[in-house]
């Protein structure tokens, strides 16, 4: 063989070992979103601890592990939202499946006094399942000094401290059993794309919950623990403030659907089909356009933020002086 015959031969080998990686990854894909079965989640626990439970995700998913059995521990800040949900659950499913309310506003305890709360309210409870859930987000796009400084201690307190602490208080019971699974719901904003400006301090939250999650998969997995940060993207929620769902923005029941999946897998997931593949075209492209053009886009959020605070305001302020008049 010559030298040129070589060279053909090297670059057709080369060729058929990229296609073959790129079949198998394909053959993965398909079979980790539609064919591989989820996990039976109370192998885990009888029950499952699920924080911001009273709408979007949470309540998505606290209706989705109701389904399977799961009895469950709702955490969320308004009485009577919780109890609306309870009942939506009982009357779905019965009363097979046993429901416990905790409220607190995760945004205004210390991480000590969620930690008692959580430990209180599980006492007794063969906890198997915890959805760190909760989050909260900006208004609307905004420079980082433009940030309410009551909306920046939100989101620290809500989407790190809260899911700490709510983290802490259930590890001894799982360490104990040797056996539990904790699904951190994070965002594309910290992982899938090179930055998300505008919603600076949000995505940075959200970066911490991934790589509490890597590092505490690692720390447990050998414990019998399953812990792992879930990926989403468009959901159509009252926080994305999105409305219609299709196969690039979820629902919170097909995204709940899809999460229930994907619980006990991989320690980083992006559960929903079509935000996988949201993924992989986010990867393909520089990331010195992705930022421009999400720049580029979340300024134009901004603008209309601010045309609607403003309209907003000028009507609690003619409506005050109507009152007055």
């Amino acid at each position: 063989m010559d030298v040129e015959e070589f060279f053909i031969a090297a670059a057709i080998a080369i060729g058929l070992v990229s296609v073959c990686k790129s079949l198998l990854n394909f053959v993965r894909w398909v079979w980790v979103m539609f064919v591989r079965p989820p996990k039976n989640l109370k192998e885990y626990g009888s029950w499952a601890v699920v924080t911001g439970s009273t709408d979007g995700i949470g309540k998505a998913l606290a209706f989705e592990m109701a389904s399977v059995g799961l009895n469950l521990v709702l955490v969320g800040r308004n009485p009577s939202k919780l109890e609306a949900t309870s009942n939506g659950i009982r009357q779905k499913y019965g009363y097979k499946v046993e429901i416990k309310n905790i409220v607190m506003d995760l945004a205004k305890l210390s991480g000590e006094e969620i930690a008692r709360a959580i430990e209180e309210g599980i006492k007794g409870l063969d906890v198997g399942v915890l959805v760190n859930n909760a989050g909260v987000a900006y208004p609307y796009a905004k420079f980082f000094h433009e940030v309410d400084l009551e909306v920046v201690e939100s989101i620290t307190k809500v989407n790190i401290e809260a899911a700490t602490w709510v983290s802490r208080a259930v590890l001894p019971g799982m360490l104990k059993k040797k056996k539990g699974a904790i699904a951190n719901i994070g965002s594309g904003s910290s992982v899938i794309v090179p930055s998300y400006p505008l919603y600076t301090v949000y995505a940075a939250s959200k970066a911490y919950l991934a790589m509490f999650s890597r590092c505490t998969s690692v720390e447990y997995k050998q414990q019998g623990i399953d812990i792992q940060c879930q990926i989403p993207i468009f959901v159509a929620t009252k926080m994305t403030k999105l409305k219609a769902s299709s196969f690039l923005i979820a629902s919170p029941e097909s995204y709940s659907k899809a999460s229930m999946r994907c619980i006990g897998y991989e320690h980083i997931c992006t559960p929903y089909w079509g935000h996988s593949l949201q993924w992989l075209i986010a990867h393909a492209l520089p990331d010195v356009l992705l930022n421009a053009s999400i720049f580029q886009y979340f300024l134009g959020m901004r603008k209309r933020g601010q045309l609607k605070e403003s309209r907003n305001k000028k009507m609690q302020q003619e409506n005050a002086l109507g009152h007055c008049g």
